[in-house]
């Protein structure tokens, strides 16, 4: 998300929490996010060092600085022969090859050539190289053909990195490139910051495991997995906590239990604001800032509570599944970010045109999940109903387009853009 230009309305007081649903009140869901960090200071829980074996995925803690250059030597990109590109023209004696994983055993001398191969070292006394094919090879000289310019098919000392030279800045996440330099330049032990605890907590008494066919009024309780994919796919560890009933005595047990074991904490169910929905209570009484924002003035997901205990964020999600796994994906994502360590991290999104018109309503944010078609060469995306109750929602769809709060309108033919899910989603079809 970008915040720079985003300005919270003069009914939103710093410092006070928004509980309940007061529309003037309401913040869009980039608001909220300004809001929240605001009040709350997110801090890495902590640095461990891990091998190159262990590092995919994680998070750099500290500068990823070169302690060599890289090449630390002049090395040739292709297959041909080392020679001084002032002989060009002439017939040059091979007089010595360069072998592969070993230093030249000699400088060249004056007439002559030298064969090398790719990722060879280039010898003293040579400027350029020149590819096999661009050579006629008459016993042992070798004639050009073509012009030769110094520096030719030779990758110079330090042209990739030079030595105290940042490569990687510490809150980078690392994968396949990252760990190639880091083994490259020799980083075998790494400094990451651990892995945030982040616990699940659902709420409801009509919540049942999975494994357990429900009665009338009961559901399986399937938010804490989806969630819990997600987070992992964010970078944190996710935490499966016993459900909670729905009573302030139970609340409060668990969410007193969940902050001492891990280092944040997300809910289902239980954060708008029926006579049930006690999680902005319980919050607000176990300490500050207690309920930052209340409510979002977006769907789904409008009983979203962005909360901490002091350092501890609490987020309580809303228990519908959609709702729930569009508020973390598109709302929380920066604050589980911000706990990982990572610096910068978007989610991942293509440019589309619609398909038919995305609508949403003025005033407001609409996350309107999406499924993506390839046609023409191009992405196409069309919009799915927006029912938050629905459990495979969000299973259909490829990702979600942002729509409002103005224009609340994308018509058909238009570009826009649409976020992909961090944990995958319906495959791109082929129209």
């Amino acid at each position: 998300m970008q915040h720079s230009s985003v300005v919270l309305p003069s009914s939103f007081v710093a410092g006070s929490p928004q509980l309940g649903f007061e529309l003037t009140r309401l913040l869009a869901p980039e608001q909220a996010i300004i809001a929240y960090f605001a009040r709350v200071e997110i801090v890495p829980p902590g640095v461990e060092h891990v091998t190159l074996e262990e590092a995919t995925g994680r998070v750099l803690a500290q500068d990823a600085v070169a302690r060599e250059d890289h090449p630390s030597h002049r090395r040739s990109t292709m297959d041909g022969f080392a020679l001084a590109a002032a002989t060009a023209g002439t017939r040059l004696h091979v007089g010595a090859e360069v072998l592969m994983g070993t230093a030249p055993a000699r400088a060249l001398v004056a007439g002559e050539a030298m064969r090398v191969p790719t990722g060879g070292a280039v010898p003293d006394g040579a400027d350029a190289v020149v590819p096999q094919e661009d050579v006629e090879v008459e016993g042992d000289a070798i004639v050009l053909r073509g012009d030769v310019r110094p520096a030719d098919y030779i990758t110079q000392r330090a042209e990739d990195v030079r030595s105290g030279e940042t490569v990687l800045p510490a809150g980078r996440r690392l994968g396949g490139p990252e760990l190639g330099v880091l083994a490259t330049l020799g980083i075998t032990s790494i400094a990451v910051y651990r892995r945030p605890r982040v616990g699940i907590l659902s709420t409801g008494d009509e919540l049942v495991d999975p494994a357990q066919l429900p009665a009338v009024g009961q559901v399986r309780d399937s938010n804490r997995y989806a969630i819990a994919a997600a987070l992992t796919a964010l970078g944190a560890e996710p935490v499966h906590l016993p459900r909670a009933a729905d009573t302030l005595e139970s609340l409060r047990a668990a969410v007193l239990a969940a902050l001492e074991r891990c280092d944040a904490l997300v809910t289902t169910g239980g954060s708008s604001v029926g006579a049930r929905d006690l999680m902005p209570l319980v919050v607000g009484e176990l300490g500050a800032p207690g309920a930052v924002v209340h409510g979002l003035r977006v769907k789904p997901g409008k009983p979203t509570l962005l909360a901490a205990v002091g350092p501890k964020p609490v987020i309580g999600l809303p228990g519908n599944p959609a709702s729930s796994l569009m508020i973390l994906e598109a709302v929380v994502r920066p604050i589980v970010l911000a706990l990982t360590g990572e610096r910068g991290g978007r989610a991942g999104s293509v440019e589309a045109v619609a398909r038919v018109p995305f609508s949403g309503r003025a005033g407001w944010t609409w996350f309107v999940p999406a499924r993506l078609y390839v046609s023409g060469g191009r992405f196409e995306a069309e919009p799915l109903q927006i029912r938050s109750a629905q459990t495979s929602l969000l299973a259909r769809a490829s990702g979600y387009a942002t729509v409002g709060e103005e224009p609340s309108r994308v018509e058909a033919g238009e570009s826009l853009r649409i976020t992909l899910f961090s944990c995958g989603g319906a495959p791109v079809e082929i129209a």
